[in-house]
């Protein structure tokens, strides 16, 4: 039996920044998967009940609730530790799809952001696919990412005239300033790695960004950081939790 399933973006947390294209999605499934990733984030459960609640006419949808592990950093390399919580995930996928599809529905994953950027969903599902126990029929609806919510929030453009723009990891970063690069979206630090930034740079960052809780900092990186150092704490400690990203920008050439 094929099954249709569906990676839906739902955006940075703004219910208003889901697109035309996701609504029609959304009102085309019959059943939603949603992860739980514990008390402290049920905030992510909730807004995509939210979403659906709005933008959903046909109320005969259900929610399919599913605890998700967490990775583990012990782990020889981050690739291992990695590859490793993939296939717990993908076990969990796989036994919800062959379990809550029925013949003729369609099931959807809710993505934050956008499916294709930094986001595991896609790349499990293809795994899937790929080992042929399962005939799936994949579809993909882009969404607005935290990059572009944070360009937009900060009111800067992400690049400069016929320059390149690197999106890059918290991780990455920490292992130096890319020399080839004048401006680096970073996504994924828990480790404030641009506190270990030696460069005279502009910082643009946020959290939580398009939600009501959302915070802004922006300024040079060298009188700013203890003040996004500051902010992020009070945030994360108000919360339990926290999403952040931002924007680098070198100096503009004269």
């Amino acid at each position: 039996m094929k099954r249709k399933v569906l990676i839906i973006g739902i955006g940075a947390g703004n219910p208003e920044h889901v697109t035309v294209q996701a609504v029609n999605a959304l009102n085309r499934v019959s059943a939603f998967f949603i992860p739980n990733k514990g008390s402290e984030k049920q905030d992510l459960a909730n807004l995509r009940r939210t979403i659906c609640d709005r933008f959903i006419e046909n109320t005969s949808y259900r929610m399919v609730d599913f605890d998700t592990p967490f990775r583990e950093g012990s782990s020889a390399s981050y690739g291992e530790s990695v590859e490793k919580w993939h296939a717990s995930i993908e076990g969990i996928y796989e036994r919800l799809l062959i379990e809550e599809l029925g013949e003729g529905e369609r099931g959807a994953f809710l993505v934050w952001g956008d499916p294709s950027l930094y986001d595991s969903a896609l790349r499990i599902l293809h795994k899937i696919r790929a080992k042929g126990r399962i005939d799936l029929d994949l579809e993909v609806v882009p969404g607005i990412s935290s990059v572009q919510a944070l360009a937009a929030a900060h009111k800067v453009p992400l690049n400069r005239i016929g320059e390149s723009v690197m999106i890059t990891t918290g991780r990455r970063l920490g292992e130096g300033f890319p020399n080839d690069a004048d401006s680096v979206v970073v996504m994924l630090d828990g480790q404030s790695a641009f506190k270990s930034v030696d460069e005279d740079v502009d910082i643009y960052w946020g959290a939580y960004i398009g939600t009501d809780d959302e915070v802004l900092v922006s300024g040079k990186l060298r009188e700013v950081t203890d003040e996004i150092e500051r902010v992020r704490q009070a945030a994360r400690d108000r919360k339990g939790w926290i999403m952040d990203a931002y924007l680098l920008k070198r100096p503009e050439k004269r």
